[in-house]
């Protein structure tokens, strides 16, 4: 497993800013091996050159630091525009199914332009982005060693969609303690880890699998269709049954990805956790509410202490804050 040093949102920002096609920001804290695609999807992750205004790039709202995702509720795209979804962590998508909270990609390189092309965000015609990117000199040489083809509109979402398959993590307590190390978590983690797979937390009903998610979509009642109006999955599948229905994001860091929730309504975990116990003290009339919410957990205080603890466990090494 690659180490990945961490840096603030603010030097990340910096960097991407001050990044010149064809080369890592100065310090960078990756180690793909140059003359792969991994590498040169590295490369162009952290480049604004595929952003209308060159100076947005993918690492600008998927920060390495915390878990390749934002710390704001929605991003700042080009000439300061707003998004309207929080930008979910970039780590651990190699195994899914279907990307974006409304599943509209399949395939991690067909997600590729939708962040590119959005208004929002980096603004920018795929085809455009396809020749900007053949235009540099550097990036001509770099995709015909590794592809054996100047930069076209599958190769470049192959190479960026490739370095995303690097950012898998597994060195966690959790996954010493899962591998027979019984001091790698606390005792109130490992009381909070039999909560999170009972029946009485309902945590395991949607966040299993290795990565903490069944790869569903589910609708945990934060729709109302008026103060909280996001459909969700029923924008792609126009299934009625699908309103107010997003992924379960998978697990795996999530104590350094806040904020969270697909709007980033909520600041910390423990706000999580207080609104899974009972939905509706925060959401009196949500619509299609999933029957797993139907009634309040009625988890205690120390139970929901113990279940942020475990969850706390999931964090890979590299985003540890020193």
């Amino acid at each position: 497993m690659k180490k990945v040093a961490i840096l603030s949102a603010a030097v990340l920002c910096i960097l991407s800013v001050a990044f010149i096609s064809g080369t890592l920001p100065a310090g960078s804290p990756f180690a793909t091996k140059d003359g792969t695609q991994e590498h040169l999807g590295e490369l162009l992750f952290f480049d604004p050159i595929l952003s209308a205004t060159r100076t947005i790039s993918c690492a600008s709202c998927h920060i390495p630091a915390f878990g390749f995702a934002d710390t704001s509720a929605v991003s700042t795209g080009i000439h300061g525009r707003k998004g309207t979804r929080n930008a979910p962590s970039c780590t651990n998508l190699a195994e899914r199914p279907y990307f974006f909270y409304d599943g509209r990609a399949a395939t991690l390189p067909d997600q590729i332009h939708f962040p590119i092309e959005n208004k929002d965000e980096m603004g920018l015609p795929y085809a455009e982005a396809v020749a900007r990117v053949s235009a540099s000199k550097t990036y001509l040489a770099r995709f015909k060693k590794v592809y054996g083809a100047p930069p076209n509109g599958k190769n470049l979402a192959q190479a960026l969609a490739a370095y995303m398959t690097t950012l898998e993590t597994s060195n966690t307590p959790f996954d010493r303690f899962m591998n027979g190390d019984s001091t790698a978590i606390s005792v109130s983690a490992q009381r909070g880890r039999e909560l999170f797979m009972s029946p009485r937390a309902k945590c395991f009903d949607c966040h299993f699998s290795p990565d903490f998610t069944g790869d569903e979509f589910r609708n945990i009642g934060l729709f109302d269709g008026q103060r909280l109006n996001d459909s969700g999955r029923f924008t792609i599948s126009k299934d009625m049954n699908d309103i107010g229905k997003f992924k379960v994001p998978g697990l795996r860091n999530v104590a350094v990805t806040a904020p969270y929730m697909h709007n980033g309504m909520f600041r910390t975990l423990r706000q999580v956790l207080n609104y899974y116990n009972d939905p509706f003290k925060t959401v009196p009339h949500p619509i299609n509410t999933d029957s797993l919410l139907l009634q309040p957990l009625n988890l205690t205080e120390t139970e929901i202490t113990d279940l942020e603890n475990f969850l706390i466990t999931l964090s890979d090494d590299r985003f540890k804050k020193h």
